[in-house]
Formats: structure tokens, C-alpha cells, sequence
């Protein structure tokens, strides 16, 4: 295999399934060399033992007893004569993550890109939502994207000291829960959110030593989205063939945003779903008024009222119509 990757050694987190899988995949298709990462569990994070049997689908079953998700995807990318290595590591824990980065180190020599893409879902609404699961979440979608960064960021900053300056990448999952709030989701809308503001963090940060960090805001049919989005997902094909919600579509930009020629792109978050690509564009300031001095209350909320006649409408929440 080649391609735009070609040489290049990637991490995929969560890649058993869904998009992690799909960027495995394409990764591979492109000449990377992949370390697919993913734990297994269900949708809710707990591991596939617990519970009954009816909690698992038929085919997850299957992939259990093919050694994992992690380890068919492996299957499938040597199959197709690429080169990967499972890696069933939890990438929330310092010793998951730092055995990721060593997996790729020792198995390829190298590592030039990560992809964070592990998460899962336990929704509630608000005053529903247990502490527990909110811990859950944000550690497996914060603490997992910031672990992994960590560990690598570590390895490409003493390259760099080392006079071998990387062209290295990392590319973030963030959502548009995190970029406009999801009803019943705040645990992943605030952990999602706050991946936004680690990729900004870190592309800053790590530009000296030649690492590039963007996120993306995916849409696509994954066991994560399906219940959210049933109808959406549900949409067949078109004509043409294209299935718009294909995990499938999010990859080719994952990719090139992981590959050595997205060079001088960084710091940015680009939402993907079906064939449409949007930079989004953040926070930026709005209308501003500044009396020079303390406002009163009553002038403060006069002045706010009329800001808010000038500004940029928010975007509607997930959810609410």
C-alpha cells in the first residue's frame, strides 16, 4: 500500500468500531502503518461481561470471540496487505496510554500521528445524571484525549530536542454537542467542549516542536449516534450510491489532516459529515460597549439588552427542535 501516509505511523483510539475503525482503515489504505487501539466495551463503557447476554449484539459477540475489535480491525488491514498491531490498552489510565505511545515505538520504530477518538455515552438528563456517570464520560473522552496527547507529545518534543524535529500530528475528536450543547448529554457535551479547548491549548504549545493539533466535529452512523439520530441514520444510500451517513466520509480529512502534507495547519476545528467540510470559526467578540467606568445594575442590563439586539443568534441546542 501507498499513499499521502506513506511511512507515517499512526495511533487510532477507539478504532474497533464506528469512525475509529473507518480511520484505521483509511489510514492503512493511505500506507500508514497502524496501531488500533480500542478496549472493547459496550456502548455505556461497561465491559461486554457485565449484564446479560442481551446486551450484546450478535455481531459484538462475534468479535469477542475473535479476540476484540481491536484485533478484527488488525485482521481486516493485514488482509488487505497493509500493516497494523492491536493494542487493548486503557488509554484513560498513565500506564494505557504511555503503553500505547511504546506500542508504536517498539512495534514501527516511530510515531507520527495520533488520532483520539475512544468514547462512549452515558446520557441522562440533568437532573438525572449521576455522578458516576458524569466521572465516567469525562474521563474517558477528556482524560482520554489529553493521556494519549501527553504520552506522545513527551516522545516528539525530546525528538525534537534531539535535532529530529517530527512532522508530527494529532488530531482530536470533538463533537457538535461540545460546539452547541446536546440535550441529555451534558456530560459528553462538557467533555467535548473542553476537547476543543485542549487542541487550542496544545496546538500553541507544541508548534515548536513540530507537532500539529486540530479537532474534528464528526457526524456520522456509529453505535453512539444511532439513537440520537435514528431517523438521519436510517437514510439509505442515494442513487448514486453514497451513503451519506457512512463512518466512511469523516475519514479522508482525518486522514489528510494526519498526514505530512496538511503542514501549517493547526489550532483549527473542522466539522465532517456526509461530503461537507466546515472550518468552524470559534469564539470571537461581538458587539462590545465600554462606558469607561463601573456600570450600575440597571445600566449593565440596558446594555446588555441592547448588545444582544446586534449579536449573531446562537446556534440552536441538540434537541431542542
Amino acid at each position: 500500500m501507498s499513499g499521502i501516509c506513506d511511512g507515517r505511523v499512526v495511533v487510532v483510539t477507539g478504532a474497533g468500531r464506528g469512525l475509529g475503525r473507518a480511520h484505521a482503515l483509511a489510514f492503512a489504505a493511505e500506507g500508514a502503518r497502524v496501531v488500533v487501539n480500542d478496549l472493547g466495551v459496550r456502548l455505556d463503557g461497561r465491559h461486554p461481561d457485565a449484564g446479560t447476554d442481551r446486551d450484546r449484539t450478535s455481531a459484538e459477540e462475534e468479535r469477542m470471540r475473535q479476540g476484540g475489535p481491536a484485533a478484527q480491525v488488525v485482521a481486516e488491514i493485514r488482509a488487505a496487505g497493509g500493516e497494523a498491531v492491536a493494542h487493548a490498552g486503557d488509554i484513560a489510565t498513565t500506564e494505557g496510554a504511555a503503553s500505547l505511545v511504546s506500542t508504536a515505538l517498539e512495534t514501527y520504530g516511530r510515531l507520527d500521528t495520533l488520532v483520539n477518538n475512544a468514547g462512549f455515552l452515558r446520557d441522562r438528563m440533568l437532573v438525572n445524571l449521576d455522578e458516576d456517570d458524569w466521572d465516567a464520560v469525562l474521563r474517558v473522552h477528556l482524560k482520554g484525549h489529553f493521556l494519549p496527547l501527553r504520552h506522545a507529545a513527551a516522545h516528539w518534543r525530546a525528538e525534537s530536542k534531539a535535532g529530529r524535529t517530527p512532522a508530527a500530528r494529532v488530531v482530536n475528536t470533538s463533537s457538535g454537542a461540545g460546539l452547541l450543547g446536546s440535550l441529555g448529554q451534558a456530560n459528553y457535551s462538557a467533555a467535548k467542549a473542553g476537547i476543543v479547548g485542549l487542541t487550542l491549548v496544545a496546538a500553541a504549545e507544541l508548534a515548536r516542536y513540530g507537532v500539529q493539533v486540530n479537532a474534528i466535529a464528526p457526524a456520522a452512523r456509529t453505535r453512539m449516534t444511532e439513537r440520537t439520530f435514528a431517523d438521519t441514520m436510517a437514510a439509505p444510500a442515494t442513487a448514486t450510491g453514497f451513503d451519506a451517513m457512512s463512518p466512511g466520509n469523516v475519514s479522508p480529512l482525518v486522514v489528510w489532516l494526519g498526514s505530512a502534507a496538511a503542514a501549517g495547519v493547526t489550532g483549527r476545528v473542522f466539522e465532517a459529515e456526509a461530503g461537507r467540510i466546515t472550518v468552524m470559526e470559534g469564539w470571537h467578540p461581538g458587539p462590545t460597549a465600554d462606558k469607561g467606568a463601573r456600570w450600575s445594575p440597571a445600566e449593565a442590563g440596558e446594555t446588555v439588552r441592547r448588545l444582544l439586539t446586534e449579536a449573531r443568534a446562537p446556534g440552536r441546542v441538540y434537541g431542542t427542535g
